[in-house]
């Protein structure tokens, strides 16, 4: 895929995300964005706030890789790494592949209010500046340093598409929360489709 495919791509689906966070969670109460689905598993706000506090890790790297960007770089297919697609396809929001988070990662457990909400839209919005400065970069450059281990580095356009797929994965984590709200009529109740999520993002 050429960049300019790449990043439209990665764009568009973070639009989608803000979209989907606007409509689907904004309008909720405080109470049911907290509400957990089932013992162990995140709400709503934690879900959000996962994603958060990846973001204040990535965001700003993604930024400083693209300050060191050499010059404009021509017009070239995007390229992958055996790492970049180990991590990529854990992320993948259909992986069935399973993680520990780690415990800075985890924000089970927080007391969270409405400004998770604002701030993953001021990320988000972030980020679609970051991948529209990104149009004249070298992709393929390993520039990004993985959270957990930063000895080892993704390329730039690894990173993007890691950040992109994790933050898709997580909201449908949300979503699925979302969705336990409305069949909890049945006190103790334990709804499988909200199973706690034992992946989240231990690769970066």
């Amino acid at each position: 895929m050429t960049t300019t495919a790449f990043l439209a791509a990665l764009s568009q689906a973070t639009r989608q995300l803000l979209a989907t966070v606007h409509t689907e969670f904004a309008p909720l109460e405080l109470s049911q964005l907290n509400q957990q689905p089932a013992p162990a598993a995140w709400s709503i706000l934690e879900c959000l706030e996962h994603l958060n506090r990846y973001s204040r890790y990535y965001n700003p790297r993604l930024a400083q890789a693209l300050a060191q960007q050499p010059g404009p770089t021509a017009e070239a297919a995007v390229g992958y790494s055996w790492l970049g697609r180990k991590f990529i396809g854990m992320m993948a929001p259909g992986s069935t592949k399973k993680a520990k988070t780690l415990k800075h990662m985890n924000p089970q457990g927080s007391r969270l209010g409405r400004e998770v909400l604002a701030e993953f839209t001021q990320q988000q919005e972030h980020l679609l500046d970051l991948l529209a400065r990104a149009q004249q970069a070298d992709l393929n450059r390993k520039a990004v340093p993985v959270e957990f281990l930063k000895l080892l580095r993704m390329r730039l356009g690894e990173a993007f598409e890691f950040v992109v797929l994790h933050e898709q994965r997580h909201v449908q984590q949300a979503l699925r929360a979302k969705a336990s709200l409305r069949t909890e009529a049945a006190p103790g109740a334990y709804n499988q489709a909200a199973a706690p999520e034992r992946c989240e993002a231990t690769a970066a």
